[in-house]
This record gives C-alpha cells, structure tokens and sequence, in this order.
C-alpha cells in the first residue's frame, strides 16, 4: 500500500487524488524524449491528468518559486560553508554552481512543478478506490 503522505506524493510524482498511480509514463525523468509524457487518466484511480487545454501553462509560477527557493538555499549554503567576501571571487563561484545545479535538475523541476500545479486543483480522496470498483 503506498503512502498518503502528501509530500511524498508529490516528491514521487504520484496522483493527487488517490496519491498511488504515477503521474508520469517514464520514472526516469532524465529520458529526455519523454520528460514531460503522461498518461491520460490515473491507472490506480481514473483520474484525468490534464483537466483542460493549456491546463499545465501554470506550472510556469510554480517552476519560478521552486528555482528561487532553491537558489535562495544554495545561497545560504555557500555562504555558510565557504562565505563571501568583497577581496575575492567567492559569490561568482557560486553564482556559476548555482547555474549549473539549476540546470542539472530542471527535467525534475518540470515534473515536480506539474505534480504540485495538479494538486492544487484535484484533492486527495481516501475512498475514490471505492467508487472506481
């Protein structure tokens, strides 16, 4: 049985409405060619994953927030492991870190982004197993 932890669900790409099924057709989200494919119903639930055209252009915001939470973190990680100074070069080799690590993780930042813009509009319902039989 999987877990109904929402955090987890979202973190393991699960669907928000039975927090089970996978959202996306490949687990692997570095297989380029399909990144961003789903299927288009919950296989656990039914539930569909795009609930209408253009559905997921908000993921955009959720993209924003989840790339300036994460520099802000990288920020204060280098700055309390290695700090800055004005003598020296310290914030540009964060600066560089920082673009690199973004970009290393984006094929995971969309996913993730899409899992969360979804939750936002399907709720978790402990019996829609139930009703699906």
């Amino acid at each position: 049985m999987a877990s109904t932890n929402y955090l987890l669900s979202i973190v393991q790409h699960k669907c928000p409405r039975c927090r089970q099924g996978d959202l996306f057709i490949h687990s692997n989200p570095y297989a380029f060619k399909g990144v961003l494919l789903m299927p288009t119903n919950c296989a656990v639930c039914g539930q569909k994953t795009e609930l209408e055209t253009g559905f997921y252009f908000g993921t955009g915001y959720v993209s924003y927030a989840l790339s300036i939470a994460f520099t802000v973190a990288t920020f204060i990680a280098w700055y309390v492991f290695f700090g800055f100074g004005l003598e020296d070069y310290r914030v540009f080799y964060w600066l560089g870190t920082n673009i690199l690590l973004l970009f290393l993780i984006q094929p995971y930042m969309m996913r993730l982004s899409r899992t969360i813009w979804l939750s936002f509009f399907v709720s978790y319902d402990p019996n829609c197993l139930l009703k699906k039989i």
